[in-house]
């Protein structure tokens, strides 16, 4: 969100919010990597039931790092992409849902950002590309040496990370098999439910993620004490989640650490930036070494816990003696309001509010004052009371001149600080002006005067022979020694120009000038500052509705570049608070004919291209080539406002329509609005009601699923034309990864559950949520308990072993048992069985092999002694075995055998070098078709029986896959 530092002021207002993640690392075995097994309880002490990635986020710093080498083409990007997700998934290990969301079309008035946007990417990417140039021939003409240039085909364009584009179709390809390979193969994704929510369905990411939880949230069987992670590192995110009010919401992101180092976009050294760079070092140049690509450190991931940022704003809004009941997730709502007031992605901030200037505070101080001259709360169900609004931006607009005179006076203090530190760091790196000579010359320690001479030698003469020396190459050369008079040297102590400013808003007469300036209206003009502001107002309905309620209109749009002053809000409260309803968003390509500039036409169909480029084309003025970026009293160009035109819907579309019968089956395709996809591996309960509607004709009409039967998951879902069947194998798109043979998931189109027209939903806390413990240190607790010291919360959870209060001796059992027997397998075999049997086998070298059956799993080969076993039947009961004695080389223990019994425990079962059968019923090991299942097992999904093994005409092919070294 438009916030610049808002994470940054909030995680050092409230620093107990933020929580170091812990995470697994994969290990390799003799050679072979051995990925994390996330089935296994989550090391951060906290078991997470949802996980919801803004893809957009991981899609970005995949594509165009900032830290390393960019990827050469798009299947190293999708790799990429790939690695981060499993990165994400193995540190939170959701147990219930994975919700992955791409930014489909967005909101208009979100476009219009995008638009700046990507406008400004493409001028500076031209610039950037002038700047190389001419640096690269000023080193070359004087003989310096720089890597040669980049081929013109290997810059990667990022706005092709929009909707619509063939990149966005293609990764949308290569998550669907992503997905479907995790499924089969991954411990972790098994009892998982996946959404896929690609750029065809309409919505921001994150938008989208907060419409399932609203939707799932108003269900009657919904759990209110579902756990909640979302991944992203925009600064709304934290927004959205406390206007869910939900208790348990986590969002995890990317560690922020500033001034981190950066090669030169010319030499690719570090040390220094592009204006600065003198090229590759002469040694370095005559041995002929390249210079290694730069690999900057690897990010750390922090949980930011809303739940303590809640008790923080709980003492931080109370208000007392107040003549209604207090109800602090009202007040929740309103500070959400304030933030907004900041700054967000559809409405330029406020000209006095800045959030390094403790805005949100200024506006704290007076809400608080608002609520109890008025007797109410500013927002409610997301939907303003503008009367209450209008008395708290009235209070702001009266102290607006002071603000502004008091944020010019701290730029002055600041700016001469800046300048004495440079002062005083030029005379310590000069050293003093003067320096004595003769007896009082300085010397290093441990050093003195050795003769009389030393002591007679004067500073005046050391100042004669340096005269002397200048005198006699003036001599020699005078006209050298002219010209090096005539030039006059650099200031150094001369500070950077302050960027031009012609409102000066600490001037008076203030408010005429910026009016004049950015919008060029007179003073007298009063009724254009009244729309302007009235637009403004509309705006803050609209976003407020937005993240509460979801989108209340695709077409509105704040219709001005700058915002207006506090002050000039009047009589807003009569102004209409509700919108266009059952409005649609653009299609893809329309977007991207509203958000591109000309320079990234290549991503659009041929024809479409020339309504961007032909000087005759109807809507030629939509695509300037050059425009005005106003820095606004900023310093930096990206700080600054581009000043491009707004789009005329009703112009674009008329001019579209003469091209639309141009498109391709698969540009058509790609411009469609899509619907979401959901899936399930074969051991989750709702995998046989997905596989019945592919039986016979398959369901083209949504049909309602039972939450009680998917494990909360409410929606409509119905057959996907693209949908791998059971047995069948999933194709890989990208060429370096492998097809997933043998399939055993299943996916459908899906639909968040839909309500009534007009249906509004409550921004509270359910009924039966149970709110965490609380983690701040209670404000009376030294009056209370003095004797007791208070101990902190390091972790996610108190006394668990992050936190070193547990006595959880898991971890270390696991090191004994794996650590001293030279690096243990962890060895499950057996037949797929949708009785969900489980087999374990602990021990031994071998490495981890995973499937799910009711057969019990076989001690690991080449282990000799302490041997662990232990099989889960679906009929009777599991057994479980365990050998201790030293010297037997193989142990087999008396699991079930899938849904056909429960097991007998000890009985039946072999040890050692007595011979090769295993299981309890007799049947031989390794002898059936090189097959591992037990003797009579049964694989069975209620509609099939397979004997002999169960299914084991796949079992070796399972295993191969289940272990194959992934690429990525």
């Amino acid at each position: 969100m438009g916030v610049p530092a808002f994470f940054r002021w909030l995680s050092r207002k409230y620093p107990s919010i933020i929580v170091n993640c812990i995470e697994q690392k994969a290990k390799e075995v003799d050679g072979q990597k051995v990925p994390v097994d996330t089935s296994q309880p989550n090391p951060n002490d906290y078991e997470f039931d949802n996980l919801y990635l803004d893809m957009n986020g991981i899609i970005h710093p995949c594509c165009h790092p900032e830290d390393r080498p960019a990827p050469k083409n798009e299947d190293e990007m999708m790799v990429l992409i790939f690695e981060f997700i499993d990165r994400i998934f193995s540190i939170v290990r959701p147990r219930k849902v994975l919700y992955m969301a791409i930014d489909g079309v967005a909101p208009r008035a979100k476009m219009n950002q995008q638009r700046s946007r990507r406008f400004r990417a493409s001028k500076e990417t031209v610039e950037k590309k002038e700047e190389m140039a001419a640096m690269r021939a000023q080193l070359e003409a004087k003989g310096c040496s720089v890597p040669p240039p980049k081929p013109p085909g290997e810059h990667f364009d990022s706005n092709c990370i929009t909707p619509g584009t063939p990149f966005m179709f293609k990764l949308a390809e290569c998550l669907i098999y992503y997905i479907y390979d995790r499924l089969n193969t991954d411990p972790g994704w098994q009892d998982i439910k996946v959404i896929l929510s690609d750029a065809n369905s309409p919505g921001e990411g994150e938008h989208k993620i907060m419409d399932y939880i609203r939707k799932q949230r108003a269900q009657p069987d919904h759990d209110p004490n579902t756990k909640h992670c979302l991944c992203g590192a925009d600064a709304d995110l934290i927004m959205l989640g406390l206007a869910t009010h939900e208790p348990y919401f986590t969002i995890i992101r990317e560690e922020f650490k500033p001034n981190q180092p950066r090669p030169c976009e010319l030499c690719g050294q570090i040390g220094h930036e592009m204006k600065e760079c003198v090229g590759l070092p002469k040694e370095r140049t005559e041995k002929g070494d390249e210079v290694k690509p730069f690999v900057g450190e690897e990010q750390q991931y922090i949980f930011v816990r809303l739940n303590i940022l809640r008790e923080y704003l709980e003492r931080e809004l109370l208000m007392d003696n107040l003549s209604f009941t207090y109800d602090f997730e009202r007040a929740l709502d309103d500070w959400v309001l304030m933030c907004f007031f900041v700054g967000n992605d559809f409405l330029p901030h406020l000209p006095s509010l800045e959030i390094r200037e403790g805005a949100i505070d200024r506006l704290q101080r007076l809400y608080k004052d608002c609520v109890r001259k008025t007797g109410g709360y500013l927002t409610e169900n997301g939907v303003l009371n503008l009367t209450r609004v209008q008395l708290v931006l009235s209070d702001l607009g009266a102290v607006e001149d002071e603000i502004f005179k008091s944020r010019r006076s701290k730029e002055m203090f600041f700016r001469q600080r800046d300048r004495d530190n440079k002062q005083r760091a030029k005379r310590m790196q000069e050293g003093p002006k003067w320096i004595p000579g003769g007896a009082l010359a300085p010397q290093p320690l441990g050093h003195s005067h050795s003769s009389r001479d030393s002591r007679g030698q004067s500073s005046r003469d050391s100042s004669n022979s340096g005269a002397a020396h200048a005198l006699k190459a003036m001599l020699r050369n005078p006209e050298k020694a002219a010209d090096d008079q005539g030039v006059k040297r650099p200031d150094e102590d001369e500070e950077e120009p302050e960027p031009p400013d012609d409102v000066k808003l600490w001037e008076d007469g203030w408010k005429d000038r910026y009016y004049k300036n950015k919008f060029n209206v007179g003073s007298d003009d009063g009724a254009f500052r009244q729309n302007v502001a009235n637009h403004y107002v509309r705006g803050l309905c609209w976003v407020l509705r937005y993240y509460y309620q979801g989108c209340p209109s695709w077409k509105w749009y704040f219709p001005y570049h700058y915002a207006p002053f506090a002050s000039d809000f009047v009589n807003i409260g009569e102004l209409s608070n509700s919108f266009e309803m059952d409005t649609e968003p653009f299609k893809p390509l329309e977007q991207l004919m509203g958000v591109f500039p000309a320079g990234s036409k290549e991503h659009l169909p041929v024809t479409w291209q020339r309504l961007m480029t032909d000087p005759e084309s109807p809507i030629i003025d939509f695509y300037p080539i050059d425009f005005k970026i106003d820095l606004n009293g900023k310093k930096y160009a990206w700080q600054g406002v581009a000043l491009l035109p707004f789009v005329d819907e009703k112009r674009l579309l008329s001019a579209l329509a003469t091209v639309y019968p141009d498109l391709t089956s698969g540009e058509r395709k790609r411009n469609t609005k899509g619907s979401d996809r959901a899936f399930v591996g074969i051991r989750h309960p709702v995998y046989t009601f997905f596989e019945g509607l592919y039986e016979g004709t398959m369901t083209e009409e949504p049909v309602d699923m039972d939450p009680k039967k998917t494990q909360g998951l409410a929606g409509k879902v119905w057959c996907d034309e693209t949908a791998v069947m059971t047995g069948g194998t999933v194709m890989c798109p990208v060429p370096t990864l492998h097809d997933t043979p043998d399939n055993r998931a299943i996916g459908v189109h899906y639909m968040d559950p839909v309500y009534e027209r007009g249906y509004m939903y409550k921004t509270e806390r359910l009924p039966g949520a149970e709110m965490p413990a609380r983690v701040l240190k209670p404000e009376d607790f030294n009056k209370s308990k003095p004797w007791k010291p208070w101990k902190p919360q390091i972790g996610m959870s108190r006394g668990g072993s992050s936190n070193r209060g547990a006595r959880d001796i898991d971890s270390a059992l696991r090191m004994i048992r794996h650590g001293t027997s030279g690096g243990g397998g962890h060895d499950q075999r057996g037949s797929w069985n949708s009785g969900r049997g489980d087999n374990r086998s602990h021990g031994g070298n071998v490495p981890s092999l995973l499937s799910y059956s009711g057969n019990g799993g076989y001690g690991g080969r080449g282990q000799h002694g302490g041997g662990y076993n232990q099989g889960y039947g679906g009929g009777r009961g599991g057994g479980q075995n365990y050998d201790s004695r030293s010297g037997g080389h193989n142990k087999y223990g008396g699991g079930g055998y899938g849904n056909q019994g429960g097991g007998y425990g000890n009985q039946g079962s072999n040890y050692g070098n007595q011979g090769s059968n295993y299981g309890n019923q007799g049947s031989n090991y390794g002898n059936q078709r090189d097959s591992y299942g037990g003797g009579q097992g049964h694989y069975s999904d209620n509609r099939r029986d397979n004997s002999r093994g169960g299914h084991q005409q796949h079992q070796q092919q399972r295993f191969y896959q289940q272990n194959r070294p992934r690429p990525y």
